[in-house]
């Protein structure tokens, strides 16, 4: 009998990642997505554990499924990512009605903890140490017919006080060039007109293989992918940014003038406590040099308020960076503290008080920067790559919404003389009306509507599918053809 399988994704865009080679992996096996989330065979929780209330979350979620158990007991809950790597065995303590529970290392064990579970009628836990096999050999049933993320590394070589992700995902293993590439070729030969390379810190690729020029080479060879129109990345980090990242962000028509730049804080002591191995003045550097060579980058960043011990001092010198570096758009976190970080321990931990009014002033200032820039984008003419339940008012308001070059989300009117039903996967050109804080809006009639193979599957209801890459050789050399062809789409 066929089972069904559900996929709750919780966290970053590396568990975003994640729950498309669990996807992938559970149809080779068998499984078909289910169209009734709660009713599925197989409920798979793909977790995060950077926040505080990341265990509330997910226990709150298995409170919920326990009665749909009890009535079906054929039916499986499989727990896995980041707070499965951290909490280990005590989560079938806790709930016991789960079936699997696998860790950041061994998401290609998915398929076979779940028949043994199921043979055994136990749980089954597993988490490794280390990775064991690395996820781009593992096959993946893509979210988006136009968008695709790419890793080119997994873990982390970081010891920010604050991150509990390197002892959950272990030291930094990057992929080879030619791999990332096979990647890249076989999502475009499926229709995928944007990609996102992904990293923990995505600018020290290359590192483990001895190129501290990598990343940068990367970003050219993305640009030589025929049919690929946007390369994306992220995250990188301040300390290992070169200029040969911005030449070739500069340099190659496809890789888009974004850039996401955590800055977690602006003062230097902070810095230093948080063990972020840059200062202020070095991270505004960076910005200049990005916006010297591309006067429209617009540039996203990370910030933490309340890290234990900032003084009013520290937190006045972190507004003073966000107005001098004009940030487009940032997201702002309250400290959260984590049992395992060195910042758990640490003296002075702030008042939930203290933290919100700052927390509050901070958002204010930045939504009022956003604001200011986002205005003088009106009248300038952006090309969109159309989108999927970005707009939430869409439906009432009649508009659609996609993504410019840069990032920033618009909201536009698909209307416009011989302009055609325009697909989430199109593109198109429009001109800009209105500017607010978080997006803007194009109101008037479209300049232009290209209709892609994107837009095609999109319209068919088809996702890609890609296979598994093995290892390969570090080079920037053609992809075997062998490894860049994925066998065409499925439903």
């Amino acid at each position: 009998m066929t089972r069904t399988y559900s996929i709750r994704t919780f966290g970053c865009q590396m568990n975003v990642h994640d729950s498309e080679r669990l996807a992938g992996q559970l149809e080779d096996a068998g499984y078909v997505p289910s169209a009734d989330a709660d009713g599925a065979d197989l409920i798979v929780l793909n977790t995060c554990a950077v926040r505080e209330n990341a265990d509330n979350k997910l226990y709150g979620h298995l409170g919920h499924l326990r009665p749909n158990k009890t009535e079906r007991p054929g039916m499986q809950i499989a727990v896995g990512g980041c707070l499965a790597q951290k909490d280990r065995g005590e989560i079938v303590k806790r709930a016991p009605w789960v079936d699997v529970v696998f860790g950041t290392h061994n998401i290609g064990s998915l398929p076979v903890l779940l028949e043994r579970a199921r043979h055994n009628a136990e749980a089954q836990v597993e988490i490794l140490e280390s990775l064991e096999t690395f996820p781009s050999t593992l096959p993946a049933r893509r979210e988006s017919a136009y968008s695709g993320w790419v890793s080119v590394s997994v873990g982390c070589n970081n010891t920010c006080t604050f991150c509990i992700v390197p002892s959950l995902r272990g030291k930094e293993r990057d992929r080879r060039p030619g791999e990332v590439l096979a990647e890249v070729e076989a999502l475009v030969a499926e229709g995928v007109l944007e990609v996102t390379l992904l990293g923990q810190n995505v600018n020290s690729y290359g590192v483990e293989f001895g190129d501290r020029f990598a990343f940068g080479k990367l970003l050219r060879a993305c640009g030589g992918v025929e049919g690929l129109e946007r390369v994306r990345f992220t995250s990188p980090h301040p300390a290992a940014f070169t200029d040969d990242v911005i030449d070739a962000m500069a340099e190659t028509p496809s890789v888009c003038h974004q850039l996401h730049m955590p800055l977690q804080s602006g003062s230097d002591r902070v810095l230093k406590a948080m063990r972020r191995s840059y200062r202020s003045s070095r991270f505004l550097s960076i910005l200049d040099t990005v916006r010297s060579a591309m006067p429209d980058a617009a540039i996203t960043t990370d910030i933490i308020v309340g890290f234990p011990g900032e003084t009013d001092e520290d937190f006045e010198a972190t507004l003073d960076v966000v107005r001098q570096a004009r940030f487009s758009s940032a997201f702002t976190f309250q400290y959260s503290r984590r049992p395992g970080t060195p910042a758990a321990d640490l003296p002075d931990q702030l008042p939930k008080a203290v933290v919100q009014e700052r927390y509050d002033r901070l958002v204010e200032l930045q939504n009022d920067i956003a604001w200011q820039e986002n205005k003088k984008l009106v009248g300038r003419e952006v090309e969109l790559l159309v989108a999927a339940g970005e707009g939430r008012k869409d439906a009432e308001t009649r508009r659609m919404s996609g993504r410019a070059r840069d990032g920033r989300l618009v909201h536009f009117t698909p209307t416009g003389p011989g302009i055609g039903a325009v697909r989430p996967g199109d593109i198109v050109e429009t001109t800009i009306t209105y500017g607010a804080p978080h997006h803007l809006v194009a109101d008037g009639d479209l300049l232009s509507h290209r209709r892609t193979r994107a837009g095609d599957n999109v319209e068919a209801g088809l996702r890609p599918k890609t296979n598994g890459v093995s290892l390969g050789l570090p080079s920037f050399g053609s992809p075997a053809p062998s490894l860049s062809q994925t066998g065409g789409c499925a439903g």
